[in-house]
């Protein structure tokens, strides 16, 4: 078969190729399009209204799952939300173990593994809207390789056109390249299209699982417990910017494969053909030594993409942090300082940039000489094998006949010549995009560390504390409190009820607790002492936020109408002024539950803060609340969040700090008038009265000056006191408090003479 038959043969299987690639891949984008194409336009909707459907947030739908709604363009758009069952996290834990402290982010069979475990959640199935994308994205880089090849062979065909002088077939020629260029560049932009569409979609995706597995509801509130020993810093890095680096690598690392590898299998076929079984190894060789060379040559790219996503994310935790203490910071006029610490932090950032860029230097001028000289010069040679040195060529083409036969063997090797030197040009960018693609690889590796190391940590945490449950009483039987510790990293389940480990060198903050309280017999505790002794552990412990070491603990389950915590610095929620009093409900939940604004306004003038609603503009004002509410504004607000969910138990952690004593007076009695069960930490005496018992924690050694309950033997181990407020032994003790006292105070005349001795020896005047 003659040349121009060959290729005649070859431009039609390449257009039949293109037709059904073509049409698979119309017919694909038809599928993800059917929505918009089907869908009827959402007529706009006033500004009320759209600020109404806003604040719902969301709806619920009959089978428990959420769709959110979401504003956009004058219309509100509705996103399905099916939070991931707890079941199944739990049964995804076995597929991140923890990540072993030595790991170095690298090409290996821990990558593999982690990014095994990743893509489980990436892709759940095979009919899932990210399959279909990457199917289609496939289809588009097999039709782009095809028009590649065609695009190749058409090139030779013009130019042996016009180097013989074809007129007609050089307009057919022209014709032939503007039909292939409305496909060709309709290919490039869906492909670019769908690269961005994968990203996105993986993003979504694993965005949705990290939520629901980070802000899990109690018992396991990982979003609290990973903030503590053993759990990450900077978690926000981790899931914002991590995870969309990770998406972006891994979609545009699809198609840098992909597309290359496909190209060099079909470049190569083709130049096959032409080249001959010598250049055919020629080219093989050529490959082999571009690998050896490069592979020589790479850095370390994973730990480097590693490392600056750490530093990004201390950097972005410093600027977070002076956003969120601003106040704090002002009033110590410690802006300099503040600036100093984040420009520190800066610098490390960007002197780890550099030295990436250093070592990039060496790589890039190795991979672009390798690239685009040797494999330029190798293309050359290539190309000159059919011409100088194999033995098909005609005696026409050495010994021509006539001028006509010498002007066909000159357009035939013309046309040889250009479609095969296309070819290689794009063999060789193929070939250049996959060695590329070897540094994109160890950049994915970087970032698969990082978000299994994230997912992992998230997984291991513990998933429950142990109690007793009781709907109707919170009780310490014997119970030690301290500081947790994290978790065995040799325990294999991580959802064990065993969740801190004892150990020796831990503090006990308060040693064989015992207290009982129930619900309806007007029953209520005050927990004081100095700081530091564990009053808040306490708290900490019946909120099912900290387990107690050796004892037994009874509580009702966690939740807004069990047991509700109102914290001495009270957190304001982005939204409106009504969010702020049913937090930690939503509008729709108040909508459902038929309460009304009068009610909310009822429990507003419980906290003497009825004024609010007429000061701000009404309750579906939004503001900055944590900037306009004052301090004592903010600790109201907390218990009128009590006040309105009502709940059998509220601990009440020194949240009145900053509200006057008849305010708070007031406050108080209209919660035991609701009939909430009352645990405050306080040190104001002034509250004692307001609760049935009053709990005395003490530093270590306070119980060889008074007579307390408790244990008292152990370093760092606070003593406790138990009693009834009111009765006769307090009152007792109270009149022993008094002589002790007034015993301190008549020795300060023998002091005050003591000091003077002293004085007179040292010959320095003195101050009395």
């Amino acid at each position: 078969m003659d040349f121009p038959t060959r290729f005649a043969t070859l431009r039609h299987i390449g257009r039949d190729k293109t037709k059904h690639a073509s049409l698979v891949a119309l017919l694909l984008a038809l599928v993800l399009l059917r929505k918009r194409l089907l869908g009827k336009a959402q007529p706009r909707l006033s500004p009320d209204e759209l600020a109404r459907e806003t604040q719902k947030l969301y709806e619920v739908n009959k089978d428990g799952s959420k769709t959110l709604l979401v504003p956009f363009r004058g219309r509100v758009a509705k996103v399905e939300m099916r939070p991931t069952p707890p079941e199944t996290l739990l049964a995804d834990a076995r597929h991140f173990p923890p990540v072993p402290p030595e790991h170095k982010p690298g090409v290996d069979r821990v990558f593999l593994r982690q990014l095994r475990a990743i893509l489980r959640l990436a892709f759940p199935a095979l009919a899932s809207k990210e399959a279909l994308i990457v199917l289609l994205h496939s289809l588009f880089l097999v039709l782009r390789t095809v028009l590649s090849v065609g695009v190749a062979k058409l090139d030779g065909r013009i130019v042996r056109d016009l180097v013989s002088g074809d007129g007609p077939g050089f307009l057919r020629g022209l014709g032939w390249w503007f039909a292939f260029a409305l496909p060709s560049t309709y290919t490039n932009a869906m492909l670019r299209h769908l690269q961005s569409k994968l990203a996105l979609r993986l993003r979504t995706r694993l965005t949705r699982y990290t939520h629901d597995l980070y802000l899990s509801s109690a018992p396991s509130l990982r979003y609290y417990r990973i903030s503590q020993p053993g759990g990450l810093e900077g978690v926000d890095q981790y899931i914002t910017s991590d995870i969309a680096a990770f998406c972006e690598s891994l979609s545009a690392l699809y198609g840098n494969i992909m597309k290359p590898t496909l190209d060099m299998f079909i470049f190569t076929a083709q130049l096959a053909r032409v080249l001959g079984v010598r250049g055919t190894v020629l080219l093989t060789l050529n490959y082999y030594v571009t690998v050896r060379i490069l592979r020589a040559v790479t850095p370390a790219f994973g730990r480097l993409a590693a490392v600056e996503a750490m530093l990004e994310g201390e950097y972005r935790a410093g600027m977070s942090r002076v956003g969120r203490e601003s106040e704090e910071v002002a009033f110590y006029a410690g802006g300099a300082r503040e600036r100093t610490i984040l420009w520190n932090a800066y610098l490390r950032l960007v002197k780890h940039i550099n030295s990436i860029y250093k070592l990039r230097i060496a790589y890039e001028w190795t991979e672009d000489f390798v690239i685009k000289y040797l494999w330029s010069a190798a293309g050359y040679g290539l190309i000159s094998i059919p011409v100088l040195f194999t033995r098909t060529r005609t005696v026409g083409v050495q010994v021509p006949t006539s001028a006509e036969g010498l002007d066909n063997a000159v357009a035939d090797r013309t046309e040889n010549y250009i479609s095969s030197r296309r070819l290689l040009l794009s063999l060789a960018d193929a070939g250049g995009r996959l060695m590329y693609a070897y540094k994109d690889v160890l950049e994915l590796a970087g970032y698969t560390t990082r978000l299994y190391t994230l997912l992992s940590t998230l997984h291991a945490l513990p998933t429950s504390v142990p109690f007793t449950s009781s709907p109707d009483t919170i009780s310490m039987k014997h119970l030690d409190i301290g500081v947790p510790v994290p978790p065995s990293a040799q325990s294999d389940d991580a959802s064990s009820s065993a969740t801190y480990n004892d150990d020796e060198d831990n503090m006990i903050l308060v040693r064989d607790l015992s207290f009982e309280l129930k619900v309806g017999v007007g029953e209520h505790l005050m927990i004081t002492g100095t700081n530091g002794v564990g009053k808040t552990a306490v708290a900490r412990v019946v909120a099912g936020l900290w387990a107690g070491r050796v004892g037994e603990l009874v509580r009702p389950p966690l939740g807004e109408s069990e047991v509700f915590v109102v914290p001495q610095r009270a957190y304001m929620v982005p939204g409106t002024l009504l969010d702020q009093v049913i937090y930690p409900h939503s509008f729709t939940q108040f909508l459902q539950s038929g309460r009304t604004e009068t009610e909310l306004l009822e429990v507003l003038k419980a906290v003497h803060l009825a004024y609010l609603p007429e000061r701000e503009g009404g309750w579906s004002t939004r503001k900055e609340w944590r900037d306009v509410l004052s301090g004592g504004e903010k600790q109201r607000m907390g218990l009128a969040r009590a006040f309105y969910h009502r709940p059998k138990f509220a601990v009440l952690d020194e949240c009145t700090s900053a509200v006057s004593s008849d305010v708070e007076g007031s406050m108080y009695q209209h919660a035991k008038g609701l009939g909430i069960t009352l645990i405050t930490i306080s040190l104001r005496p002034s509250l004692a009265k307001y609760h049935t018992y009053q709990l005395t924690l003490h530093g270590p050694g306070a119980s060889a000056d008074l007579d307390l309950n408790g244990v008292a033997g152990e370093t760092g181990t606070a003593t406790w006191k138990l009693t009834r407020v009111g009765t006769a032994a307090e009152r007792m003790e109270r009149d022993r408090e008094v002589v002790h006292l007034e015993a301190r105070l008549a020795e300060v005349e023998t002091w005050e003479r003591r000091v003077r001795e002293l004085d007179v020896l040292l010959s320095t005047p003195a101050e009395v």
